[in-house]
């Protein structure tokens, strides 16, 4: 690194701080200033900052370990969640927005009632906000501290420092920015990380070695560039290298049942989350829907390309990476090709990365710990700025556990298995409880609680792999939380009352409550977002592959995905105006 990659590095830190600095005033007025940006939004922030958070650190070395060993088609262990994400966008946008309520977990009380209801909102804001946060930002720390430690060679105690070092300066300009200054700095980090990695793709892909598109793929076999994976009746051996396989039980288990069924961070069924916080800091129900559906383009259709050349590139460049070491092939090539001065702009832009996911962490743990439990069971009087107050310390705090929690996540993995393994089988209650009166705290709690223990008697008595393994984990689930659901008393009227008249759900699911609200307008467009969310499948693959499609080389089958997207994009644009939004 020459002193100028330094000063690069330097100067991007400074500009985050800058920004964080400059929202601190507008932030401390209060909690809803602090937290949603006073609903304020517009949807192209809102949008661009749910991107900038699910772009972390590790998240281009993960798409470089499943390209280096299953080809362009082991994506699908995540392009599998464009189905829920444009079922979020079309159903459940507007419907946050319309809640009006400050965080996700808040949604417990507005839709349910009594103990149960106060039991369960308390309980996930320590679960979400610190115990499962604090997991999520130790598997980034252990991630940046990997890129690190491949690209300068140093020891990862001494790596661990420049992390905690960053992260500081993270934990500073959140805590003093609030949301403002999160999702101003969160676009900027956008656009940096999304040039520093076009930037590498180019390079690399420009190389001798290599020699282009062209020489990628006269190089490397066909089976690496197929954009689907093969179905097989057996299953592929973790790790072996090949062209993707699944079974038909694991094919079906991806696109049939994990999107809709499997709770995990930026994917939840019916949004969740720092996606839901967004939403809901959106300026109305129209911008709330239009920056998930930017989100959804961004996130499957534009980012990931880039990652996934340089990953089939490192298959050249570093063939006898091992199996464990295959993700650091993207660091080697950023340590080994790149010149003074992009150098310096790659790896300000691996902080961006890390720096935005970590900042949204942050400010939406601190929205749960403060909202949810603080303010709800502790000091329901505080003023707001005493309550901003706490937000900024509680920041700080959940930055310093986390850094805790990081010296007890040996591998990014693990962590991420802890997770979908935890939260299979809640995904059908968190989208019903949309459309369905009977739904009741009892059948969330019941839905979150089965999986842990489902999970855990499989692993000791009946191993199974993932994903087959969400067949009985998530069918368990469904008939334990169904079950409790007609054995517990449904939620108060009054309640589901108070509750249809602000969110006006509509459909069959709330005819019982809607016969009792003559004056109030359900919701009655369900078979417009229903043809919506099929456009916007079709839209989002048609996309991603003709965007593949045209970057190979393969210019006709890019201009027929690039006809069927642009069929998909003149019915939605004809739906639109279908759509009811009250607000």
């Amino acid at each position: 690194m020459h002193i100028f990659d330094w000063t690069i590095i330097v100067a991007y830190l400074v500009l985050s701080a800058a920004v964080g600095f400059y929202y601190a005033r507008r932030a401390g007025k209060n909690i809803n200033e602090f937290f949603l940006s006073g609903r304020n939004l517009p949807w192209w922030l809102a949008g661009t900052s749910m991107v900038a958070t699910t772009f972390a650190a590790d998240t281009p070395l993960a798409v470089t370990e499943l390209v280096a060993r299953n080809g362009i088609a082991g994506n699908w262990l995540w392009w599998n969640f464009v189905v829920g994400s444009v079922l979020t966008v079309f159903f459940f946008a507007r419907l946050w927005r319309r809640a009006g309520i400050l965080t996700d977990v808040e949604f417990a009380e507005l839709r349910y009632s009594g103990r149960p209801a106060a039991f369960l909102r308390g309980f996930r804001s320590i679960y979400l906000g610190i115990f499962m946060n604090c997991i999520i930002m130790a598997w980034v720390n252990v991630a940046m501290a990997a890129i690190l430690e491949g690209m300068f060679g140093i020891p990862r105690s001494q790596v661990m420092l420049y992390v905690i070092g960053v992260m500081l300066v993270t934990a500073v300009y959140a805590a003093t920015s609030g949301m403002w200054g999160v999702a101003v700095t969160d676009a900027l980090q956008f656009v940096l990380a999304m040039t520093g990695t076009i930037v590498l793709a180019v390079i690399v892909l420009d190389l001798p070695q290599i020699g282009g598109i062209s020489g990628l793929m006269q190089q490397l076999p066909a089976w690496a560039f197929n954009f689907t994976p093969t179905i097989t009746g057996i299953d592929l051996k973790e790790g072996a290298a090949g062209a993707f396989a699944l079974s038909a039980g694991a094919f079906m288990a991806f696109v049939g049942v994990q999107w809709w069924a499997s709770w995990y961070p930026g994917a939840e069924p019916g949004g969740g989350g720092y996606v839901a916080q967004r939403m809901m800091a959106a300026k109305n129900e129209k911008h709330s829907l239009f920056a998930t559906l930017w989100f959804t383009i961004a996130h499957y259709c534009i980012r990931p390309w880039p990652w996934i050349l340089v990953g089939l590139a490192t298959l050249i460049l570093y063939p006898d990476l091992s199996p464990e070491d295959k993700k650091l092939g993207y660091v080697y090539a950023m340590r080994d090709y790149l010149p003074v001065g992009l150098k310096g702009l790659l790896v300000a832009s691996f902080f961006a990365a890390y720096m935005s996911t970590l900042a949204t962490q942050l400010n939406w743990g601190a929205s749960y710990v403060i909202n949810d439990l603080y303010k709800r069971f502790f000091r329901p009087q505080a003023s707001e700025r005493s309550l901003v107050a706490v937000s900024r310390v509680t920041t700080l705090v959940i930055m310093a556990v986390s850094v805790v929690v990081t010296q007890f996540i040996d591998t990014i993995s693990g962590a991420w298995s802890f997770i979908i393994e935890a939260g299979a089988g809640l995904g059908l209650v968190l989208i019903l409880r949309w459309f369905w009166w009977r739904i009741n705290a009892w059948s969330e709690i019941a839905a979150m609680i089965t999986p842990l223990v489902v999970t855990g008697a499989m692993r000791m008595w009946w191993p199974m792999a993932f994903p087959e393994s969400l067949f009985v984990i998530v069918g368990i689930t469904t008939v334990v939380w169904i079950g409790v659901t007609f054995a517990t008393r449904p939620v108060e009227e009054a309640h589901l009352l108070a509750f249809y008249r602000r969110v006006h759900p509509g459909g069959v699911g709330w005819k019982h409550i809607q016969l009792l609200l003559p004056d109030v307008t359900g919701d009655s467009d369900h078979g417009v977002l229903f043809t919506s969310w099929l456009a916007g499948v079709v839209l989002i693959y048609s996309a991603l592959f003709g965007v593949g499609s045209l970057i190979l080389g393969d210019h006709a089958v890019a201009l027929v995905y690039g006809v069927v997207a642009a069929i998909a994009i003149w019915w939605l644009n004809r739906q639109m105006s279908r759509i009811r939004l009250i607000a």
